[in-house]
């Protein structure tokens, strides 16, 4: 662990480091290290807000946002069209369809409750969501510097196309300190769709089965106000607070690095096997579309 965490050690070499880990001795604790990782990642964010002024967070969110809202709406509809032609479970498609639109595992945790999901289809979903977002850790920053994107290309690139915050934080990190802060600005505009699209799965769930019991708790993403907050303190505390903000961003980073250690470490051999075929194509084709399209968009159409 403490191996782990010395500035040497990329996001792309975490995430390796811990499935190496899970597939080979064990995780001792898998249940641990999925709520630590989703803490540190939450708390990783907003620390990296202390290192970008709210002037420039707000720049990052109105040159992307747009693609981010067409990227969710492409997806849902694309996913959904999948899943009724590769004859998907129900409840598995609408989860996979939502992790990939959305906010991968996050967005899986949020609907499916709403749904009154499975247990079965919960798992399969997340396995699926998962197993892609690592192979995206690894792809996506080689495929950007083969094409010669900017940094400003990659951020929006990555965060479009990319499932969870943290494979999309990871990726922008490796790639540049400008991809960094944009994915993670747009990145969080694109998980405040997890509100509205549980609002919509629950209601169309209840429609369908009147006696369908959905959880009616919201998620309330907590952590992106606070990120804000921590972009506001950079933008009007004095000089002399600088050291001490960017203190907090490198140590976000290493919270980071440590959450895809984590992340890592969930990749175990029952989650491999509880991976369906169905669901797999289904997720694998839906993330082939949306990141071939955006691509396809921010290579020819995107200023540098």
């Amino acid at each position: 662990m403490l191996a782990i965490s010395t500035p040497a050690v990329t996001p792309a070499t975490a995430l390796a480091a811990g499935a190496v880990l899970a597939l080979t001795i064990g995780n001792p604790a898998p249940k641990l290290s999925a709520s630590a990782g989703q803490w540190l990642l939450q708390a990783a964010v907003v620390g990296l807000g202390f290192g970008m002024p709210l002037t420039a967070v707000i720049a990052a969110g109105r040159s992307g946002v747009g693609y981010t809202v067409a990227g969710v709406a492409t997806a849902i509809i694309l996913g959904l069209l999948l899943g009724r032609w590769l004859k998907v479970e129900g409840q598995t498609s609408v989860l996979i369809t939502a992790g990939t639109s959305i906010c991968g595992g996050s967005a899986i945790a949020a609907v499916g409750p709403a749904i009154g999901a499975r247990a079965e289809a919960m798992g399969v979903s997340l396995a699926t969501v998962f197993v892609l977002n690592a192979v995206a850790l690894y792809l996506f920053p080689a495929i950007g510097h083969w094409l010669h994107l900017s940094q400003h290309q990659f951020a929006i690139w990555a965060a479009v196309a990319i499932h969870d915050t943290s494979s999309v934080v990871g990726a922008a990190a490796g790639y540049g300190p400008v991809a960094l802060e944009q994915a993670t600005v747009l990145k969080l505009a694109r998980a405040l769709w997890i509100l509205p699209m549980t609002l919509v799965a629950a209601a169309v769930a209840r429609r369908r089965d009147p006696l369908q019991s959905g959880s009616s708790r919201l998620p309330i993403p907590w952590f992106i106000g606070l990120f804000v907050l921590a972009a506001v303190s950079r933008s009007i505390l004095p000089a002399t607070a600088a050291p001490a903000l960017d203190g907090a961003v490198r140590l976000a980073r290493w919270m980071l690095v440590l959450t895809l250690f984590l992340i890592g470490a969930g990749l175990t051999r029952a989650t491999l096997r509880s991976v369906g075929t169905r669901p797999l194509v289904q997720g694998l084709l839906l993330w082939i579309a949306v990141a071939s399209l955006s691509l396809l968009v921010v290579w020819r159409w995107v200023g540098l």
